[in-house]
C-alpha cells in the first residue's frame, strides 16, 4: 500500500539484509520491539532524531499536557513566542526563528531568502555531504533525479577546500553556500572562518545545515562549538526527539524579508498549516530544557566514545580491525565495512548488519542516544564480536556470499531499483 514500503527511503527494506527488516511496534529508551516480539538495542533512532531515547518522560508529558489545550488554531498561540524565546536563548547566534515540520522545508526557505536578498540565483552546495532536502534544487543533483528539471542553478564544491569556493565565487554569481559545518570529524583549522570571510567579502549568504550537528555537537549546534556564525541555519531532528519540528534561524535582516515589517519586496518564506502545532513546540521546549539541564551533549559524547573504543578493540582482536571501521564524532558514529582490498563493500555491510540484527542490535549506524545503558553497550559489543568472527571467515574464504542470506543492502541514491 506504500511505495517503497516506508515513508523515508533510509528506512526502506532495501537498507537491511534480506528478510531482516523488522517492523517496529514500540520503543522505550534505547530499545525497540518489533511486531514479532523481538527486542533490539537501537542505534540511529528515528534517523538521528530521537537523541534522548524513545518516550522520554519529560518530552511526552510536555506534549501530552499541551494536547489537552488544543494543537492548532486560526491565530498564533502563546507557546509559539515561548518556543521562539527558548530557541534563541539556546542558539544565541541567531536573531530570529521560524518553525516548520521538516528539514527540507527550512533548508529550502533559507535558499529562497538568500536568492531574494542577493538578487542572485545560483546555489553552491557541498558535494561531499549526503543530503540537504527533498526539494528539486537538491534531489536534481543526485542519481535519483527522474521527474526533476535540470538543476543548472546549483553548483558544487568539495568540503574543506577554500580555494575551490573562491574559484566558484569568481566564476559565478553565487547567492548562497550550503553545507554542514562538520560531518565525521572536526573541520580543517580555519576552514569555517575562512568560508565566513569569503562569503562576507563576496556578499554571499552562508547557510549551515544543522540537522545533525544541532544539539549533537552542542546545544547551539556546530556554530556554537566552532564559534563561526552563519547568516542562516536549519535545525531539526534532535530538536523534537521524534516529534515533527524544525527551525529556520538567522540574522534579522534576512529573516524579516519573510515578515510584515520590511519595506523590501516580500518573500514567501514559510507558511505551513502544521508548522507551529503546539504539542510539537512543547516537545521541543522540553528537549531544550533536558539538554541544558542534564548535559545531554556531553553524555552522548561519553557513550559514543566508549562504544567506538569497544568496537575498535573487538575488531582488532578478531583480526578485522582494518576492515570494520568506526568513524565520526562520538555523538554521531557510523561504521564502514571494507573488503579484502580495503574498498567499501555493500556485501560486507550486509554480512555485518545481519549478524548484529541476529544478536538483537538494530544498527544501520552506531549513532547513540542518551538512553543507552551499560547493558545495552555490552550487548552491542558482544554482537559486534560475533559479527567480526564471521567477517574474518568471509575474508578468509575470499567471498562473503555464503553469509549474506540473499541480496546485499543497497545505497539510497541509485538510478534503478
Amino acid at each position: 500500500m506504500v511505495p517503497g514500503g516506508a515513508h523515508t527511503y533510509a528506512k526502506g527494506e532495501d537498507q537491511y539484509p534480506a528478510g531482516m527488516a523488522p517492523v517496529i511496534e514500540r520503543g522505550h529508551g534505547a530499545r525497540v520491539w518489533d511486531v514479532d516480539g523481538n527486542s533490539y538495542v537501537e542505534y540511529g533512532s528515528g534517523l538521528r532524531s530521537v537523541s534522548l531515547g524513545h518516550a522520554h518522560p519529560r518530552v511526552v508529558e510536555a506534549a501530552s499536557r499541551q494536547l489537552d489545550l488544543g494543537s492548532n488554531f486560526v491565530r498564533p498561540s502563546a507557546i509559539e513566542a515561548d518556543a521562539a524565546a527558548k530557541f534563541l536563548a539556546t542558539v544565541p547566534t541567531a536573531e530570529m526563528v521560524k518553525f516548520a515540520k521538516n528539514g527540507s522545508d527550512v533548508t529550502t526557505a533559507a535558499i529562497r531568502l538568500a536568492r531574494a536578498a542577493t538578487g542572485r540565483q545560483t546555489v553552491a552546495l557541498c558535494r561531499d555531504q549526503p543530503f540537504f532536502s527533498t526539494d528539486d534544487w537538491f534531489i536534481g543533483t543526485t542519481a535519483m533525479n527522474a521527474g526533476i528539471p535540470r538543476q543548472e542553478l546549483v553548483v558544487t564544491f568539495p568540503y574543506g577546500d577554500l580555494d575551490a569556493v573562491s574559484t566558484l565565487f569568481e566564476a559565478r554569481e553565487i547567492a548562497c553556500v550550503v553545507l554542514e559545518a562538520a560531518t565525521y570529524g572536526d573541520p580543517p583549522e580555519g576552514y569555517l572562518q575562512g568560508l565566513r570571510d569569503l562569503c562576507t567579502f563576496h556578499g554571499v549568504v552562508l547557510i549551515f545545515d544543522e540537522m545533525i550537528t544541532g544539539f549533537r555537537w552542542s546545544e547551539a549546534g556546530a556554530q556554537g562549538l566552532y564559534g563561526v556564525t552563519p547568516d542562516l541555519s536549519a535545525f531539526g531532528k534532535a530538536l523534537g526527539n521524534g516529534f515533527a519540528v524544525s527551525a529556520l534561524a538567522g540574522r534579522r535582516e534576512l529573516m524579516e524579508l519573510g515578515g510584515l515589517r520590511d519595506s523590501r519586496e516580500r518573500v514567501f518564506l514559510l507558511s505551513t498549516t502544521h508548522g507551529a502545532e503546539t504539542h510539537s513546540l512543547a516537545a521541543a521546549m522540553a528537549v531544550m530544557d533536558v539538554y541544558v539541564e542534564e548535559g545531554i551533549t556531553e553524555r552522548l559524547h561519553i557513550l559514543g566514545a566508549r562504544l567506538a573504543a569497544g568496537v575498535r578493540e573487538v575488531a582488532t582482536y578478531e583480526g578485522v580491525g582494518e576492515h570494520v571501521l568506526v568513524r565520526g564524532r562520538p555523538s554521531n558514529l557510523v561504521f564502514a565495512t571494507l573488503d579484502a582490498e580495503g574498498t567499501p563493500s555493500q556485501e560486507y555491510r550486509t554480512l555485518f548488519m545481519r549478524q548484529l540484527i541476529s544478536a538483537g542490535v538494530l544498527g544501520p549506524s552506531f549513532v547513540v542516544s542518551s538512553a543507552l545503558t551499560d547493558a545495552d553497550i555490552e550487548q552491542t559489543l558482544k554482537a559486534v564480536r560475533q559479527a567480526c568472527v564471521v567477517y574474518r571467515q568471509a575474508l578468509d574464504a575470499g567471498d562473503p556470499a555464503e553469509w549474506l542470506g540473499g541480496r546485499p543492502v543497497k545505497p539510497v541514491f541509485r538510478r534503478f531499483a
